[in-house]
């Protein structure tokens, strides 16, 4: 018989398969995990700490770079914290293009999973396939906020400006063609919206794609049915959300146990899992996509249709138009008192909490009535769905940390914080 060894072993910090600066200390019997010990801390930011050093609306940027793949929710659950204490409700308009851009966001972070999730267990065309899409999502981030990845297009009373009328263009080059120039210009020539229009029809084929690859893969589910079961009753312990879990069959979600923005007026399906493994969390995500994309084409249907402000127009929580500032001494005033001190809030407490790809996002902000928050507390997804990590892999080979890593959809910005 060959000997059995005991092995202390550290994954990570460095290892591809991470997802992040995430060190795990697994105490193995041979290639048998006996526990897994997650070592958080070696990307802290104090987020939380610098928000209450900065007026309110300059930490709408921080919350960009928490979970760096789900740029808008996270700003999204910042400035509902903020309109609640402030008793403000942003204009219709506004409310559709966030929830258009909260589902944006959502698909552009299930690609992300996918790619990465089907990467680490050996599948790569996937991986390639998924970053071919988010390119397109990129573009729309850009085109309304000018940035790729960091927005910070959210604002107290509505958002930063209405979405542009015109995409920008590929320009010559000398190593593309004219024909090369005019195909990648093709769903560019009109607005954004048509842009995105354009997408959502091609996004259901793309799905499908990835489903033919994966779906039915022998290799794929052999690397993930059965693989870090979670039952109903321990997933509600443990304080799962989002689809880890609904992948255990518990149909909880904010967008329609607790609406916020239109959520309410949008029509669209909880998917549900039946086994709590890491195939039916799969199956989740990638049915979350497809209607994601459903409530998307809604949005873009009703902003077509009905024009309006995207912003409030108080002087006091937004700024005054450029033109209006250059001419008017009351509008100068105001805009350097917005931009130096901020605003105040009135002294309490709210809790905010959005749907979040990867679970509940909630900001729980205490405020005494000063231009900055007292304290602000994050609640992020990733962060029991990580402590649940020994409960998981434990008695798995060490093959499957990585799939369990995948399947909990893990980005250390937000737990680290």
């Amino acid at each position: 018989m060959p000997e059995i060894r005991n092995y202390t072993l550290n994954f990570g910090p460095q290892h591809p398969a991470a997802h992040g600066v995430l060190r795990l200390v697994l105490e193995m019997d041979g290639e048998v995990i006996q526990r897994a010990d997650p070592h958080i801390g070696l990307l802290h930011r104090a987020t939380e700490k610098l928000a209450e050093s900065k007026p309110y609306n300059q930490t709408i940027p921080y919350m960009d770079r928490l979970d760096y793949v789900s740029m808008m929710v996270n700003e999204h659950g910042y400035v509902l914290a903020l309109e609640r204490m402030l008793g403000i409700t942003p204009p219709l308009r506004a409310q559709y293009i966030r929830v258009m851009f909260d589902e944006i966001t959502r698909v552009l972070n299930h690609l992300m999973w996918l790619g990465t999730h089907a990467l680490d267990v050996g599948a790569m065309t996937v991986f390639l396939y998924c970053f071919r899409e988010r390119e397109d999502l990129m573009d729309m981030y850009e085109a309304v906020s000018g940035a790729r990845m960091h927005a910070a297009y959210y604002r107290p009373g509505g958002v930063y400006r209405d979405l542009p009328e015109h995409m920008p263009q590929y320009g010559h080059t000398r190593y593309r063609g004219e024909s090369g120039t005019q195909r990648m210009n093709a769903n560019r020539s009109g607005s954004l919206l048509d842009y995105i229009d354009d997408f959502t029809q091609r996004f259901p084929g793309y799905v499908d794609e990835y489903e033919t690859l994966l779906t039915d893969n022998r290799i794929w589910k052999q690397r993930t049915v059965g693989i870090g079961v979670v039952t109903p009753e321990r997933a509600k312990q443990l304080g799962f959300t989002g689809p880890m879990l609904r992948g255990s069959g518990i149909a909880w979600d904010l967008r329609k146990k607790q609406p916020y923005e239109v959520y309410d007026k949008m029509s669209f399906n909880i998917p549900l899992g039946t086994n709590g493994d890491c195939y039916d969390r799969y199956l989740v995500r990638v049915e979350e996509m497809r209607q994601s994309n459903h409530i998307i084409r809604q949005c873009i249907e009703w902003l077509r249709a009905n024009p309006g402000p995207v912003m409030l127009e108080d002087h006091k929580l937004s700024p005054p138009r450029r033109e209006e500032m250059k001419g008017d001494m009351e509008a100068l005033i105001h805009h350097f008192k917005l931009f130096t001190e901020g605003y105040t809030l009135p002294a309490g407490e709210v809790y905010a909490a959005v749907e979040h790809p990867k679970g509940e996002f909630g900001v729980y902000l205490v405020s005494d009535g000063a231009n900055k928050p007292y304290r602000l507390k994050i609640r992020p997804p990733g962060f029991p769905h990580l402590a649940a990590m020994h409960e998981m892999s434990n008695g798995h080979m060490l093959a499957d940390v990585v799939a369990i890593i995948g399947t909990m959809d893990i980005v250390f910005g937000e737990i680290d914080r």
